[in-house]
This record gives C-alpha cells, structure tokens and sequence, in this order.
C-alpha cells in the first residue's frame, strides 16, 4: 500500500485549479525579487510585523505596516491600483496571513510571500535595517528556481 496515494488523487483539472489558486494567493522570494530588480511599480511590499522588528532587517522596500494596525484609516494612504505582498517572518508567523486577509478585506488586491524573511533570506537576497526602506541590489540572489 502507498503512503502516498493511499489517502486519493485529485484528477488533473482538480490539481490544475488547485494549483492556479496557489499562484494566484502567493508568491515566492525569488519572483518578487525578480520583480522588484526589474522596477516592477505595481508592487509593493509590506512588512507586517512590528516596527521594530522591520527595523532590525527586512526586505529592500518594503513598507512596514503591521497587520494588528491595519484598518480603513491606516491604509487609507495606500493606492488601489498596486498588489501588495506581505509577509512576516516565515511559516511558524501567520503574521503575513492577517495582514493579507485584512488588506483583502478592505478591497486592496494582494498576495502572500511564502517564507517570509526567513525563506526571503534563505534564497540569499539581502534586507535592510533601519527605519529606512532601502532599495533591492542585484547581488545577492542564490536562489536555483
């Protein structure tokens, strides 16, 4: 008996819709990076932890909005017409998940970073400290996606 298929198969429409509805609900560090070296302006990046541990390192650009502050009033000042990825410090976090889920709420379009800082970091992208956003170099990428 398999381990594997004992407990079912979907059919491969099941899978297939499955799998667009993962891609489409989130994102990996090595295609936000890909986006965020090549300009890509309809993004942005929010850091939903708390502000200090944004200041202790997060991903080059990113916004720090913790998602236990997100409401009409403090997104007021985000833009509709951008898609939003957050994230939080990897998958012990669900940090990432609220903010998402709250953003979605309140009728911005956006999606998840898978990992979080931890994976972000893994693949060998650099984050900055500080206040300050920063900006994502070139160097760094060792991700073999």
């Amino acid at each position: 008996m398999s381990h594997v298929i004992e407990s079912g198969l979907a059919s491969a429409a099941e899978a297939r819709g499955f799998f667009d509805a993962q891609l489409r609900y989130r994102t990996d560090p090595a295609d936000l990076a890909a986006d965020l070296l090549a300009g890509e302006t309809r993004i942005v990046v929010i850091d939903t932890r708390s502000a200090a541990h944004y200041a202790e390192g997060h991903i080059p650009g990113a916004i720090s909005l913790p998602h236990r502050t997100m409401t009409a009033t403090t997104t007021a000042p985000l833009a509709r017409d951008k898609v939003y990825v957050c994230y939080c410090d990897g998958i012990g976090c669900n940090g990432s998940t609220q903010g998402a889920y709250k953003l979605a709420a309140l009728g911005f379009q956006v999606k998840e970073l898978i990992g979080g800082l931890h994976w972000w970091r893994q693949d060998g992208f650099a984050v900055a400290t500080g206040s300050d956003a920063g900006v994502l170099l070139a160097e760094g990428n060792a991700c073999g996606c």
